[in-house]
């Protein structure tokens, strides 16, 4: 896990150096730029894999090709395997060495061989041309844009800030590849179907009706799944742990990494002192057997570290950041110990853990869920990254295995919300019998915001630090405007304009509002006073 950054065009180095600079908190063990006419690539390194050898930028043989890889190639043995069969000669045991040599046999389609999570910029010098390529969830971060004749990309919107203003996400999926001599209009903002440079999409979340609705096959068909992607999210050269909410996803991945492991397998959890999710925490850690290590956490420890936490998140979305403060003190507390952890993210995307989602009908339930899963990219999954990566720590996410998702959605929505109840994961419930204790098997869903006790201390603090006429008065402009309030207007409540204030103080550019991605999920009344808010401001 790494942070990368660099200029394609005219670039200036040490703005580039700056934005590594920015970047250290994601890769601390190790920093290396590579430049020539026209090209930067910079990367700042978290060691993970062939800790001694795996400096990047990484070339291949002849030094044609060069790349910088934020992320992890989880089948990188296999391809290298392959690619030294076929003659190719590696220098490092890295896993971010296959890039360059895949790149020479296949071009920009090696992409669509890469089972991980990345992010990666390579520069071929024989043609000139830049390849972007971001992996297909985008569980790793990248981000655009352009300055005067040069194009800039980052890992963080903080980092590329230091090139531009106009700042993009790029895509998750997708790739682009960049000629020398072509103009860079068409990269201020992200590239539309009309423009010179076209962005490229490589995967897809899977489109086509379920077609297993038998509930032993599903049942089969994820344990086999899960106990794949848990395994393979073990491989590191330094130690593993897992995040342990005691919720059913992460107690899932826990009792799965601690089958798969041999010797101490590490676990963490936080929360305000009493809640559930510490108590469960516990009683799993206990049932399996981990070195288990807990925080606990009050009103003013939150609101201290609610700054820091937004400047990272680089969002203002309130419930990704109700969800962050409590991640951001478990990757403080796990980088204590160990280098990567195992996180349930995803679960809920694809196997309907949300209460909004018990009142849709089973077609509609199979879109939203497809729809909620395409935009992790700048929910759920910045929050873990950004979070985990504020203390040089790197989060893996065994739900979001590309088999898994393959799988999920064939299945029928009848074995993911079951019953004349509705029991949300119903699979995932099934497939946690005889590994987890009943308790935490059939324990209702809990967003981490609520578990921990979050969710009630931040809305204390809102609501003495921002006053209900200040909200009423943002709803109204942006009423004035014709901003929707469930749009990207930080009017729904008390809380979210404070958080909306805090992230401004940090990105105060217009640009930036754009990258701010919106969580599906809140319930009508989640958020505390809008409704009361709103009923003042027609008045």
């Amino acid at each position: 896990m790494c942070g990368i950054a660099g200029g394609f065009g005219r670039p200036n180095a040490p703005t580039v150096e700056r934005m590594l600079t920015r970047l250290h908190h994601r890769g601390p063990d190790d920093q290396g730029t590579w430049a020539s006419a026209g090209i930067v690539l910079g990367h700042t390194r978290l060691s993970i894999i062939d800790l001694e050898t795996g400096h990047q930028p990484i070339a291949s043989e002849d030094g044609r090709v060069v790349a910088v890889v934020n992320g992890e190639i989880y089948n990188y043995r296999e391809l290298r395997a392959r690619l030294q069969a076929g003659g190719h000669r590696f220098c490092t045991q890295s896993d971010s060495e296959v890039l360059v040599h895949l790149y020479e046999d296949r071009g920009p389609a090696m992409v669509e061989e890469f089972d991980g999570m990345f992010a990666l910029v390579l520069h071929d010098r024989a043609s000139g041309r830049l390849l972007l390529a971001r992996d297909p969830l985008g569980i790793k971060p990248l981000y655009g844009g352009v300055a005067g004749e040069t194009f800039y990309f980052a890992s963080e919107i903080g980092a590329l800030l230091e090139a531009t203003d106009r700042v993009w996400e790029f895509p998750e999926g997708t790739r682009l590849v960049l000629e020398p001599s072509a103009p860079l209009d068409g990269l201020k903002d992200a590239p539309g179907p009309d423009d010179t440079y076209a962005l490229e999409p490589y995967w897809q979340i899977p489109e086509g009706p379920p077609d297993v609705s038998d509930p032993r096959t599903a049942l089969e068909g994820v344990r086999e799944r899960l106990r794949r992607a848990v395994g393979k999210r073990l491989l590191a050269d330094v130690p593993v742990g897992v995040f342990l909410s005691g919720g059913l996803d992460s107690s899932l991945i826990a009792a799965w990494a601690r089958r798969l492991t041999s010797g101490t397998l590490h676990s963490f959890a936080v929360g305000q002192r009493g809640s559930d999710d510490l108590r469960y925490a516990a009683q799993v850690a206990a049932a399996l057997g981990t070195e288990h290590h807990e925080y606990t956490y009050g009103a003013e420890d939150l609101e201290e570290a609610l700054p820091t936490v937004i400047r990272h998140l680089e969002s203002y979305d309130p419930a990704l950041v109700r969800s962050a403060v409590p991640t951001y003190f478990v990757s403080r507390l796990a980088r204590r110990h160990v280098k990567v952890v195992l996180s349930g993210e995803g679960a809920d995307e694809l196997f309907a853990g949300y209460e909004y989602l018990r009142r849709m009908d089973r077609q509609r339930l199979h879109r939203e869920l497809r729809t909620v899963t395409a935009a992790l990219h700048n929910t759920n999954l910045q929050r873990v990254d950004r979070m985990s990566m504020a203390h040089a720590l790197e989060a893996r996410v065994p739900f979001l295995d590309l088999e898994m998702i393959r799988w999920a959605f064939r299945l029928d929505p009848s074995v993911k919300l079951r019953g004349a109840e509705q029991v949300e994961k119903w699979v995932l419930r099934q497939a946690a019998e005889g590994l987890l204790p009943p308790e935490v098997v059939h324990r209702g869903k809990a967003k981490f915001a609520h578990g921990t006790g979050t969710s009630g201390l931040l809305r204390k603090i809102a609501r003495r630090r921002v006053a209900l006429e200040d909200l009423r008065q943002a709803q109204r402009r942006a009423e004035r405007a014709g901003s929707p309030v469930s749009a990207r207007a930080p009017a729904r409540s008390r809380e979210e304009l404070l958080y909306y204030r805090i992230f401004r103080e940090h990105f105060p550019q217009e640009a930036v509002l754009h990258t701010v991605g919106r969580t599906r999920s809140v319930i009508p009344g989640e958020l505390g006073d809008e409704r009361e808010a709103a009923q003042g401001a027609t008045a």
